[in-house]
């Protein structure tokens, strides 16, 4: 028998159950469900992801029509917006962090890299992107007087493309303050643009034996789809 499973379905399947249900104990996160559970709140956030949603309306207007299927995977009812809203604000972050790292240790064992490079080293890619939000919304991420951000930073491991480090601060947040809480192993080399570098750090990661490769934007006039080397740092 042939069987056909959606794309959400086979992403939901990457999140074993138990394990899941563990996290939800350990951080207590049913003391405040009134009837929406851990898991309906998990998937209902993994469906916002996929189909692009823009406001709670489109999530809760989006698991109504597809109910029926949702049933397979474990999801009693689609919720309404406050009490989707009412999950968001109440439901322990943390639990989700946990969630993260475990589903991180899963992927790295079950799909390594495929491409070898001619060094041992691990080599790793630092960067930030800023996400412009709504200001009356979320007024603790006020950028400009009528504008709201966030940055993501993130450091991506080349051996298998999965991230390793990832932090949500507001968009007035220096990239150099991010990059002095990794923890970086010795002899990595990291990749990463003009905006991360400061002596102290670069001092800081020659003592402990990280290579730290800069760079810029080709200037104007030469292809724009080729970086330069500004400054690579190598430890003795």
């Amino acid at each position: 028998m042939v069987r056909h499973a959606s794309l959400f379905s086979q992403l939901v399947a990457l999140f074993h159950r138990g394990h899941f249900f563990n996290l939800v104990f350990r951080h207590q996160a049913e003391r405040y469900a009134k009837g929406f559970g851990s898991w309906d709140h998990f998937v209902a956030m993994l469906f916002c992801q996929l189909a692009q949603a823009k406001s709670l309306r489109e999530i809760c207007g989006g698991l109504s029509c597809c109910l029926g299927k949702l049933r397979h995977l474990g999801v009693k009812k689609a919720p309404n917006k406050s009490t989707l809203s009412y999950a968001n604000a109440h439901r322990p972050w943390q639990m989700y962090r946990d969630l993260f790292y475990q589903t991180l240790s899963v992927c790295k064992i079950s799909g390594p890299g495929k491409h070898r490079f001619r060094f041992k080293n691990k080599l790793l890619s630092l960067d930030s992107s800023t996400i412009s939000l709504c200001l009356s919304l979320f007024p603790w991420a006020k950028f400009r007087r009528t504008k709201g951000t966030v940055k993501l930073h993130l450091l991506l491991d080349h051996d298998g493309y999965l991230p390793t480090y990832a932090y949500v601060s507001n968009g007035k947040k220096h990239d150099v303050t991010i990059a002095r809480k990794i923890a970086l192993a010795p002899y990595s080399i990291v990749a990463m643009d003009r905006g991360h570098n400061d002596i102290r750090h670069l001092q800081r990661s020659m003592a402990n034996r990280v290579v730290l490769q800069g760079t810029q934007t080709a200037p104007e006039g030469e292809n724009p789809g080729r970086n330069q080397q500004e400054r690579a740092v190598y430890p003795d």
